[in-house]
């Protein structure tokens, strides 16, 4: 791992680690924002996910602040550790997408206001996007997906290779053959005719 990528990342890290904490012990500060989506995405999310996983996810929006902050906090420390660091990028972005939906500008505020709030929709949009290309960032080596193929390539290859060779192989026997039968019958005939 390369200095850079590692520094990278855990200042990024560090972002969601504060942001997290801070709405785990503190979530009292971020419920009135929360508020407005909780009421949209609770819904949503008890329709789409199954019963057993809908059954357990709290009803207030302060349970949901302390959960999405404990998420940030797992998956921050996850990434600046770099112990499951795409695991915890992939969770980060997922908490992200709630703040994102919560930062679109109303448009009955006035002009100044509305600015204020597509500059901070920016934010968490660049943020999602960081997120999601963590997730992906395989530390310059190659993913457990691309291994996996290139090995199965490779093994598609030598049994191509194998099955060439034997039938090769399989070819020269049956000249060798012929060229044997030929002979004898031609030896054959010769007895035959003698």
């Amino acid at each position: 791992m390369s200095i850079i990528r590692g520094l990278g990342r855990t200042l990024f890290a560090s972002y969601f680690i504060v942001n997290g904490a801070n709405s785990a012990l503190k979530p009292d500060s971020f419920v009135a924002d929360a508020e407005p989506v909780a009421d949209r995405l609770l819904p949503l999310l008890q329709r789409s996910l199954p019963a057993a996983v809908s059954s357990r996810l709290p009803e207030d929006t302060k349970s949901l602040v302390r959960l999405t902050g404990a998420a940030q906090l797992v998956g921050g420390v996850g990434m600046a550790t770099g112990l499951l660091r795409r695991v915890g990028a992939a969770s980060v972005a997922l908490t992200m997408v709630p703040h994102v939906l919560a930062s679109l500008p109303d448009k009955t505020l006035p002009k100044q206001d509305r600015a204020a709030q597509r500059r901070v929709l920016l934010r968490n949009v660049a943020l999602l996007g960081a997120a999601m290309m963590a997730s992906r960032d395989t530390a310059g080596h190659p993913s457990l997906g691309w291994r996996a193929e290139q090995r199965r390539q490779a093994i598609a290859d030598d049994a191509r290779d194998l099955g060439g060779k034997a039938s090769k192989k399989a070819q020269k026997a049956q000249k060798k053959l012929q060229k044997k039968a030929t002979k004898a019958t031609k030896e054959v005939r010769k007895q035959i005719g003698a």
